[in-house]
């Protein structure tokens, strides 16, 4: 349900902006390229439609990716993109069924919007955090404006600068990060740091900016993440076992179904346990 100006969000309205493959033409199996790694078992250029995916565009290997060799295609998240450019942008008509320019033109659309709607899951997850309230107008106003830009025809979306646009955003989230993070308790700067395979279990990152920071592979079991600011950070094999993630923000799901941990791992509620992780 869209709120009236004013009313506080609560995290139900992020519900929007997961990802409903069954509403979507399989944009991410077609529309991106994949790199034969340890994320994904073969070589595909962006525009390509993956081998496995149906004609009903549904996925031929979803129940055993990660045993086939595409643990990337688990931990991605479209933010519902891809159904809104295949049933909004597009109206419902296909990419097979549309010709080779209306296919071109899907494909280049999807990841402008699929950033689109990253940016309006932090906004939205802001309106619900009771500390940025000083900005929540903003917020607002700023989410508004780009829910409207989402609504935009392909040739406007494929005109517009996303990479300016949400670097006028992103002042507007560090502005909520440092709301979050404000007083006495405020925790170290990791931005952007090069944290990759650190030891850092049992460490106390309370109310730290992690921003952008690569922790590939890195020990965090038993950290203390408690109200960290997560936006960007690079969380692949991270080992978070036990770690306490309660008011952790801008951690978003694709994030967290990259990393490992256990039923142990205690998590803000924007985001749910993957089903891969040690019981």
């Amino acid at each position: 349900m869209e709120q009236t100006s004013g009313e506080p969000l609560t995290l139900r309205d992020l519900r929007d902006l997961r990802a409903d493959c069954g509403d979507c033409f399989g944009l991410c199996c077609v529309a991106l390229p994949f790199a034969r790694s340890a994320d994904f078992a073969v070589d595909k250029p962006a525009g390509k439609a993956c081998g496995n995916l149906r004609d009903d565009f549904g996925c031929g290997i979803h129940t055993r990716l990660r045993d086939a060799g595409f643990n990337g295609c688990t931990v991605y998240d479209c933010f519902g993109a891809g159904q809104q450019v295949s049933q909004v942008t597009f109206g419902g008509e296909n990419w097979r069924t549309g010709g080779p320019e209306h296919a071109r033109r899907m494909f280049d659309v999807f990841p402008v919007v699929r950033q689109l709607h990253e940016l309006l899951w932090y906004l939205t997850e802001s309106l619900t955090l009771p500390a940025a309230r000083p900005v929540h107008a903003d917020l607002r106003r700023t989410r508004d404006e780009t829910k409207e830009l989402t609504m935009k025809s392909a040739r406007e979306l494929g005109e517009l600068d996303v990479a300016a646009y949400r670097g006028r955003v992103n002042e507007l989230l560090l502005k909520v990060s440092d709301l979050m993070r404000a007083g006495a308790g405020r925790g170290r700067n990791h931005r952007g740091a090069d944290l990759m395979g650190a030891r850092l279990k049992g460490a106390d990152l309370r109310r730290a900016s992690l921003r952008g920071a690569y922790l590939i592979a890195a020990d965090l079991t038993g950290a203390d993440l408690r109200g960290a600011d997560l936006i960007g950070a690079d969380l692949r094999d991270t080992d978070l076992t036990d770690a306490d993630l309660t008011g952790a923000f801008f951690l978003t799901q694709p994030q967290l179904d990259a990393a490992r941990g256990s039923a142990g791992t205690r998590l803000p509620a924007s985001v749910t346990r993957p089903g891969h992780w040690t019981t």
